[in-house]
Parts: structure tokens; C-alpha cells; sequence
């Protein structure tokens, strides 16, 4: 007992240790502070915190004190508690106090630029029972070694550090959940009614990436080939993510059986992990492979790898990236079903505008050419008839047959079935005969002659399109058609020697009475019209070899 009126050693010490290390919530800060405390309270030279992994095997972090940046660069690698007196801590967590390192069996010496350390005391440090770390301290400043009382000391102070840090574990899990609560609902907000809905893969990567402290936000995709591929990857500043697209995980991958099974995986070094085998795990550290699913259906996989050397996803930023993977699945899943219903409205109202055009325009329109070629008749039988009357009324017929024939194009377009829009020229022939073949009932043959996609420009598969497209849509209004063959030749060469493409499309349905008679017309302005260079489109009706009535239109432009 110490006597009346006088303070026990050390005693006012301990109470200013064990306020400041209660004053900071950040955690990080309280365990710095904790170090510091304790080698002041105990005058040692140097102290350290090791925290150990959810497992309690091995340490993933250490606080330092007393070792400057220049020290810790000499060290090298950080100890991780699997050896020595650290190790034996770990193993046993209990009140350490060891007069001589160097005597003691444990000790399995310090590497090479290791400052020398000879008496030792460590303590654990529990937080809700739990052993969160251990608590070292080596070298008392004035050569003394460490006493009982200095072990004491440390034991309170321990203790009540783990309450310190079990208040900031709470504060910053709070924190951090309000952070992912906050980035989940601006993913489901930019996906439901902004502008990113329409990359919504890069929205959920990028966000996430922000959110977990990641070097990366990757999406990857199911394979046909059942296996999984990067389909968006997004990273920080100075960070390229072109080269991570296109990687792929391997059909019967360990951590790909994990994903379709609808369990995340959790690695702690992709570079080292056995069931990591993409070309890219080199690169990363601790890595969360997380599943998007929704209603039991997986749409992809979210993955957040950190750099080599980083710190470990703790539990608590397991549990909460987790949760901001299903509401992602969800808000991606809601924004598909939000798209696809404004493209249906688009395209039910393309349909309406389709038969309004039909049913109205160009019937009008035909009445009043029948009207005028009656007009034109009987003004050409009229003895009184105004000179160029029979010439004006023709041209006046043959605008409203051109402008008939553009509307029925444009229907004709309205009506295609909805589809992502290819970018290569076969594609988007293709798309075309194959959006004919839903209104003809049956689909066109198409043939492809060169190399289609390298050798036609732009401009060029624009007109292309648009002379398919109207081909397509006179024969759909032929009656009686049963086939339709489309040759698109890229080695095609025009009358004047210049190389060119050529379309041609032939069907074998009855022509109507203005179309033979603009086949007519074209026909005998055939031979001038093919000693012109240039793009040149005509129709002709002549016998198939089944003998049944066939229409061919032909088109055909140079390549520069």
C-alpha cells in the first residue's frame, strides 16, 4: 500500500495517457495515440501496435513509435507476428515481460538495419473481449530495464484503450456505412433517371471503385462459353483500364464456381492466391470478387482488387461493399426494365405514326396521282389543250409516284424491329433484310462478295442503307413475293473502269402499274445512264429462270 497523502508512481501519468487516448473517433488516430501514450507513460525508446486479422493468426497492421521514416525504410518488411516474441504474443495473449531479447529462446533475432533492442514488455489489447492487437514496447530511454509496475501500467492502459477503440471501431463503422448508404443510392438514382443509365456497368464500377478505396472498379460478364469476362473496368487518375478489358476468368476456375454459385469471394493477395488465374492478378493486392444477382439470377460480377501492399478489406467493408453489390444488381435490373419500356413506347409510336402514314397519306396521295394521269389523258385527247399541259402534268405524276415511294421507305423503316444498331457494314445489311424478313414472312437470301466492311466508306454505306431499304420496302408491297435475294459486291467495278460497290436486289413479286411503267422509263435510259460515272439505282422486270416474273434493283456508287 503506498502511504497516506502520497501518489503511487506513474499514477498521474496513466490518467493523462488514459485521456488523451479516449479524446480521438478516428481510429486511426486512437491507435497512434495509444502508442504514443505508452511509450511516454513507461519512457521507452521504442513502442508498436500490431493488429491482427479477423482470425487472430497474424499481424496486417503496425503503429509505430519512436522509429522515423528513414528507420522504417532500413527495416524493410514489417514483422507479421508468426515468429519470435511477437508471434508468442499472438499465440498467447497474455501480459508479456522479458528482462533480455537475446536470452530469451523465443527470440529469433532482428533483421539487418533493425534498431538494437534488448529488454522487451507487450501486452494484449482486447476490444469486446476480442484481442484486437498487441501492445510492444522495447528499451527504456534511460537504460533501465522494465519493472512490473511499468507492466501494470501498461495492462490499465490497455484496457482502457479497448474501450477507446471500440468507441472509434463504432464511429467509423458508422460512418462507413453511411458512406456506402450514400454511394448506393447515387448509383440507383444515376441509373434510374439520369444519364448514366445508359452505361450503367461503368456507373456501378467507378462508384464502387470511390467507395471501397480500390485501385479499380471491374465489372465482368457471363461467357457463352460459360467462363466470365471485364466488360468495364474503371480506374483512378494515371491508371490505364483498356488493357484489363477483354480479360477473361476461365471455365472451371475455383473463384469462378464460387461467383456462379452466388457467393462472393474474398482474397487477400491476388498475386499469390491459387484460384486468382487471370494475366492481370499481378498487379493487385487484397481483391473482393462480389455477384450481381438479382432474383436469383446472376447478371455479372463486381470486383474491387487493391494495389500489392495495401491493407485488407476488413469485415465491416466486406459486409457493406456486399450489400451495395445487391442494390446495384437491383438498380441495373430496374434500369433495364425502365429502358426496354421507353423503347417500346418509341416503337409503338413509330408503329402508329406508320399506319397513319399508310392509311392516310398515301392513299391520298395515290388518289390525287390517279387523279392528275386521268387529267393529263384527257387533257392530252384535248384539241384546246395549253401547249406543255400534257408535259407538266406528267412531271406532276411522276413526283407524287417518287414522294409515294419515299413515304412507303420511310414506313417501312418505322416498322423495323427494335435492335442495337450495328456498326459494320454487313451488320447493317443484315439488320435490314432481317427486319424486311419479319414483314415479308420469310428471309431474304444475302450475299456478300470482297471484303464488304474494310473497302466501303462511310458515306458511301449510308447510301448503301437507304437504296437497301428502299428496295426492300417496294418489294414488301409487291403481291405475290416469295423470294427476295440481296448481293452486296465490293469488287464490283463501275463503267468507267473505277472500283465500286454494287447492291442488287431481286424478287419475284407483280409489279404494280406505276412501277412498270418507271421500269419502262429506266429501261431505255439504261445504256446512257451506265456510260456515267458515279452512283446510279434502276429497277427491270424480266423472266426468272423458273420462268415467274422477276424485279431487280440495282444500285451501285465508286468507293472514293
Amino acid at each position: 500500500m503506498h502511504r497516506e497523502g502520497r501518489t503511487a508512481p506513474g499514477l498521474p501519468r496513466l490518467l493523462d495517457a488514459v485521456l488523451g487516448v479516449g479524446t480521438d473517433l478516428e481510429l486511426r488516430g486512437t491507435l497512434q495515440h495509444l502508442v504514443d501514450s505508452a511509450v511516454e507513460l513507461t519512457g521507452a525508446r521504442y513502442g508498436a501496435l500490431g493488429v491482427l486479422d479477423a482470425e487472430r493468426t497474424r499481424v496486417t497492421d503496425l503503429y509505430t513509435a519512436g522509429l522515423d521514416a528513414a528507420a522504417r525504410e532500413r527495416i524493410g518488411r514489417l514483422p507479421d507476428g508468426h515468429s519470435g516474441l511477437l508471434g508468442a504474443l499472438v499465440r498467447e495473449p497474455r501480459p508479456l515481460l522479458v528482462p533480455s531479447v537475446r536470452a530469451d529462446i523465443r527470440s529469433v533475432g532482428f533483421p539487418a538495419g533493425h534498431p538494437a533492442m534488448d529488454t522487451f514488455v507487450g501486452v494484449p489489447v482486447r476490444v469486446d473481449a476480442q484481442v484486437f492487437g498487441n501492445l510492444y514496447l522495447t528499451e527504456k530511454q534511460d537504460g533501465a530495464p522494465f519493472t512490473p509496475d511499468d507492466l501494470s501500467l501498461l495492462r490499465v492502459l490497455a484496457a482502457q484503450a479497448g474501450i477507446a477503440i471500440g468507441n472509434a471501431r463504432l464511429y467509423e463503422t458508422a460512418r462507413l456505412r453511411e458512406h456506402w448508404i450514400e454511394g448506393a443510392a447515387a448509383v440507383t438514382t444515376a441509373l434510374l433517371h439520369g444519364g448514366s443509365a445508359e452505361d450503367p456497368l461503368m456507373t456501378v464500377a467507378d462508384k464502387a471503385r470511390l467507395l471501397s478505396g480500390a485501385a479499380a472498379g471491374i465489372v465482368l460478364q457471363p461467357t457463352e462459353d460459360a467462363g466470365m469476362e471485364i466488360v468495364a473496368a474503371a480506374t483512378g487518375p494515371g491508371d490505364d483500364a483498356a488493357d484489363l478489358l477483354g480479360t477473361a476468368i476461365e471455365p472451371g476456375s475455383p473463384v469462378l464456381t464460387q461467383l456462379l454459385g452466388g457467393e462472393p469471394v474474398f482474397v487477400e493477395d491476388s498475386a499469390t492466391d491459387d484460384r486468382m488465374t487471370t494475366a492481370v492478378r499481378s498487379r493487385f493486392g487484397p481483391s473482393m470478387l462480389l455477384p450481381l444477382q438479382s432474383g436469383g439470377r446472376l447478371i455479372g460480377t463486381l470486383a474491387l482488387p487493391r494495389r500489392r501492399g495495401d491493407v485488407p478489406y476488413t469485415a465491416v467493408e466486406r459486409l457493406l461493399a456486399t450489400q451495395f453489390a445487391s442494390q446495384a444488381a437491383l438498380a441495373m435490373v430496374l434500369a433495364d426494365g425502365r429502358e426496354a419500356r421507353e423503347r417500346l413506347a418509341v416503337f409503338e409510336d413509330r408503329d402508329r405514326i406508320a399506319r397513319d402514314l399508310h392509311d392516310l397519306v398515301v392513299q391520298r396521295l395515290f388518289a390525287t396521282e390517279m387523279m392528275l394521269e386521268s387529267t393529263r389523258r384527257r387533257a392530252a385527247n384535248a384539241a384546246s389543250a395549253a401547249p406543255g399541259m400534257d408535259e407538266l402534268l406528267a412531271r406532276a405524276v411522276d413526283e407524287l409516284d417518287s414522294t409515294i415511294q419515299e413515304v412507303r421507305t420511310a414506313i417501312f423503316a418505322l416498322q423495323q424491329p427494335p435492335a442495337d444498331a450495328p456498326t459494320t457494314v454487313r451488320g447493317r445489311v443484315l439488320r435490314e433484310t432481317a427486319g424486311a424478313g419479319a414483314l415479308l414472312g420469310f428471309a431474304p437470301s444475302v450475299h456478300f462478295e470482297g471484303a464488304v466492311d474494310a473497302v466501303v466508306p462511310e458515306p458511301v454505306a449510308k447510301q448503301l442503307i437507304a437504296a437497301l431499304r428502299g428496295a426492300l420496302a417496294a418489294a414488301h408491297r409487291r403481291a405475290g413475293v416469295t423470294s427476295v435475294q440481296v448481293r452486296v459486291d465490293a469488287t464490283a467495278h463501275l463503267p468507267d473502269g473505277r472500283d465500286g460497290v454494287r447492291l442488287t436486289v431481286r424478287d419475284d413479286g407483280e409489279r404494280e402499274a406505276g412501277e412498270r411503267e418507271a421500269g419502262e422509263r429506266e429501261a431505255g435510259e439504261r445504256e446512257a445512264g451506265e456510260r456515267q460515272a458515279g452512283e446510279r439505282q434502276g429497277s427491270d422486270a424480266g423472266e426468272s429462270q423458273g420462268g415467274r416474273a422477276e424485279t431487280v434493283v440495282s444500285w451501285q456508287a465508286p468507293l472514293r
